[in-house]
């Protein structure tokens, strides 16, 4: 069963949140994260992309960057912008996307829960993204990033919640310049903390990873790599769990840098094989599964999966991404690890088809592929069933945001 705890979260005072509050660190690279924390010196990018405050030159995986991001921390502790909790809290985080509210309640999730399968996995992670966490953390002594938890809904918790979000006013409330709103509520009262700790502990047998892998996989090699100077604080790492029935997957697509050696017009006599290969007259964002969009050359044509190139009867087998990885990736474009593999790049659908049509334009790639969302359901098979998804199957919307809520492991030298 889940075992999850309250924690005394480093957090922003209150009229600062909405400057602090800021993209998670992995949605942004550092060129977007320079230019989005322009002119706020509050911005947490500091911290969790901190080589925008150095030269552009700068290797952004050198010690100097995570030792910059340690610096930033504690200047933001002395400058009182963020401040340490008194007594440990569950903390209530409300996001509004066009009318849609999740909300989700932001904990510390036990490392043990993770290495028992008791939180469960559906992807591998990529080596070098691993890394860079592990070196932030423990050079920081601070998880800043949220793993994004999804449970099986449970009616006793949501009632919970939705009690303390009526009866209670929340510690932030604002809207982002994306127009998304975010509400925070901290649960201070020792009871409903217990009554919390108690129906997880009870009802929920498993919490399943909906995005951050990356993040919870680096927690866990921290802790292993801090040995007999781990704290107590070590064994746990901020989580946010989301109930299955408010949660909103959208596609993740791909880019690809070349053809493989294929002119254009070998590669889509190739498709044709596995695919029924119609070119379409504007951006094609597919609306069922087993169907797909191709961008190449400056046209878009939609791919559908012939029957019998794929196995129905399989959990991995039916994703539309373990068609596109082994029908298209793998045969046709050599690519076969997508996570270690550089001709290969993931686009987040909250960033529209513009955006492969810009990848590709621009001449940075040569062909993208827009894919049919995975659903809920479909991920909780596969991590029940043990299996893993190729890299970057899900997208979820909206994202938590870094800085409201972050996990001290260890105390660096002023954060405290």
């Amino acid at each position: 069963m889940a075992n999850i705890k309250p924690f005394e979260a480093l957090r922003p005072q209150p009229q600062l949140a909405k400057q602090v509050a800021s993209k998670p660190y992995d949605v942004l690279n550092s060129a977007e994260a320079k230019k989005e924390a322009v002119g706020n010196a509050y911005s947490f990018l500091h911290i969790t992309k901190s080589e925008i405050d150095l030269p552009e030159s700068t290797d952004i995986h050198s010690q100097q960057v995570y030792d910059l991001a340690l610096e930033n921390l504690n200047a933001f502790v002395q400058r009182d912008v963020l401040f340490k909790e008194s007594k440990p809290c569950y903390y209530i985080y409300q996001l509004i996307m066009e009318g849609r509210a999740q909300t989700g309640l932001v904990c510390v999730s036990s490392l043990e829960d993770y290495n028992n399968d008791i939180i469960k996995k559906h992807e591998f992670t990529r080596p070098e993204k691993e890394q860079d966490r592990i070196n932030h953390i423990k050079t920081s002594g601070a998880q800043t990033g949220n793993v994004f938890l999804a449970y099986r809904n449970q009616t006793s918790i949501d009632a919970i919640i939705d009690k303390w979000k009526t009866a209670k006013t929340p510690v932030y409330d604002f809207i982002t310049e994306d127009g998304i709103q975010h509400s925070v509520w901290a649960v201070t009262d020792s009871d409903t903390i217990e009554q919390i700790t108690h129906l997880f502990e009870t009802e929920v047998p498993f919490t399943y990873i909906a995005d951050g892998h990356h993040r919870a996989a680096s927690a866990a090699k921290v802790k292993l790599a801090l040995g007999e100077r781990a704290t107590p604080a070590a064994d746990y790492f901020l989580t946010t769990l989301f109930p299955s029935n408010q949660l909103h997957i959208m596609d993740y697509n791909r880019v690809v840098k070349d053809l493989n050696g294929h002119s254009v017009e070998a590669f889509l006599a190739a498709l044709g094989n596995e695919f029924e290969v119609v070119e379409h007259e504007s951006a094609y964002k597919p609306t069922v599964l087993h169907s797909f969009g191709l961008y190449l050359a400056g046209k878009w044509y939609t791919l559908t999966a012939k029957p019998g190139t794929y196995n129905d009867n399989d959990p991995i087998g039916v994703l539309d991404v373990t068609i596109l990885s082994n029908n298209i990736l793998s045969k046709l474009l050599g690519i076969v690890d997508q996570r270690t593999d550089k001709r290969i790049d993931f686009v987040g659908g909250i960033r529209g088809l513009n955006e492969l049509e810009k990848r590709v334009d621009s001449g940075e790639m040569q062909l993208a592929i827009s894919l049919y969302p995975v659903t809920i359901d479909q991920l909780f098979n596969i991590a029940d069933a043990g299996k893993v998804m190729p890299p970057k199957s899900t997208w979820f919307e909206p994202k938590l945001r870094d800085g409201l809520l972050t996990h001290l492991i260890y105390d660096s030298n002023n954060a405290h």
